[in-house]
């Protein structure tokens, strides 16, 4: 899993989707993580970009994450919706981001 550039993550209460491409935009992972495994799968990870909806967990996520070299963005919802291109789930979510 090192060639990751971007993940995008779309945070729940206990099942978290994650959607990684590398540098060519290519799927490279697209999987639903559980609380208990999101630490372990992004320290597992080289560096990378992580894009996450704003959301009152996401600014702990983005110092946890950010404490492996992540760099990690937070994007307001009114910016991810427009991304989304097929029905609101999760997925699509993760993907948009």
């Amino acid at each position: 899993m090192t060639d990751i550039t971007t993940v995008g993550v779309d945070l729940a209460k206990s099942v978290f989707q994650i959607h990684g491409v590398d540098a060519e935009g290519v799927i490279v992972v697209r999987r639903q993580l559980r609380r208990s495994q999101m630490l372990d799968f992004f320290q597992r990870l080289a560096p990378c970009l992580i894009g996450m909806e704003a959301c009152a967990g996401a600014h702990h996520w983005a110092r946890e994450l950010g404490k492996f070299g992540h760099d990690v963005r937070l994007m307001p919802p009114s910016y991810v919706k427009p991304y989304v291109r097929r029905g609101k789930t999760d997925q699509a979510d993760a993907e948009a981001m």
